[in-house]
């Protein structure tokens, strides 16, 4: 006689995510390509020696990006020490987190998207990143994996996640079906995404209205048709708004609150914040 509940428990799927560690390094890396993809991204290329040894498996990894100092243009890094950064007496940069877009260990190479959100240091060293300038990397310290195993994926984001969302896209395999919501000002500011998956797309556009004040990505998946079966919901833009999204998918939808993950990107009115929704 066949135990059915025995049986059942070995052949579910592992839906349990997985987090990483990394050694801690900081990295000084050289801008090897500057590109304009919209109006409101900056692609920046980094290479150099430094850049051995780079590992980010997880598609919504942030590195920690230092920028020169803008009077001198000296780039100050600290080492790393047994409890974490240590810093030298000249004081610490300006520094921002950034998912890595990609990586290609081959060629040497680290890609930083940069959406254009303010006036503040990361946008004005962007917009003025030319080949040959510096620029520090630190981490990622960890990673945190989440399975393929799952009937559908939603990813939802604004600007700021549309390189965890590409990454996201490019890894799930043939036969997986993906739902993203993605919110740009406008038509200008979408971008391809390459996928084997079967992909729902939906933009959504704020036209001209400052980010992180539109309610249009709430809207769009409050009025969205979502698939039938066991999902995992990735969320990833301004503070408030992903919390309310996370809200909507958990009170609203039936999201399992353990295989739905929202982060706070950047907080309205706040400098260099990263914000986690998730219980």
């Amino acid at each position: 006689m066949t135990d059915l509940s025995t049986s059942s428990a070995s052949t579910a799927p592992d839906r349990t995510p997985r987090r990483v560690r990394h050694e801690l390094r900081f990295r000084q890396l050289t801008v090897k390509t500057v590109q304009r993809v919209t109006p409101h991204l900056i692609r920046v290329t980094l290479t150099g020696d430094d850049l051995a040894g780079f590992t980010s498996p997880g598609f919504d990894d942030h590195a920690k990006i230092f920028f020169p100092d803008a009077a001198t243009g000296k780039l100050t890094l600290p080492t790393a020490g047994p409890d974490g950064p240590v810093w030298p007496a000249s004081g610490r940069p300006t520094m921002r987190d950034y998912t890595p877009r990609r990586h290609d260990a081959q060629a040497g190479t680290l890609e930083i998207d940069f959406a254009l959100h303010d006036a503040g240091p990361a946008t004005q060293w962007a917009e003025q990143a030319k080949p040959g300038d510096v620029i520090g990397v630190g981490g990622p310290r960890g990673s945190f994996i989440v399975p393929m195993e799952f009937d559908w994926h939603l990813l939802i984001g604004d600007d700021t996640a549309l390189p965890a969302i590409s990454r996201r896209l490019a890894e799930l395999p043939a036969g997986a079906r993906a739902v993203v919501l993605a919110e740009v000002d406008g038509e200008a500011d979408e971008i391809p995404f390459e996928t084997q998956a079967e992909l729902t797309l939906q933009w959504v556009h704020r036209r001209g209205a400052e980010p992180g004040t539109s309610p249009v990505l709430v809207d769009a998946l409050k009025a969205a048709k979502l698939p039938a079966g066991d999902f995992h919901a990735w969320v990833g833009c301004e503070s408030a708004i992903a919390k309310a999204l996370r809200a909507h998918l958990v009170g609203e939808r039936g999201a399992n609150p353990k295989w739905t993950r929202a982060s706070g990107y950047w907080r309205k009115g706040a400098a260099a914040t990263h914000d986690s929704h998730d219980e």
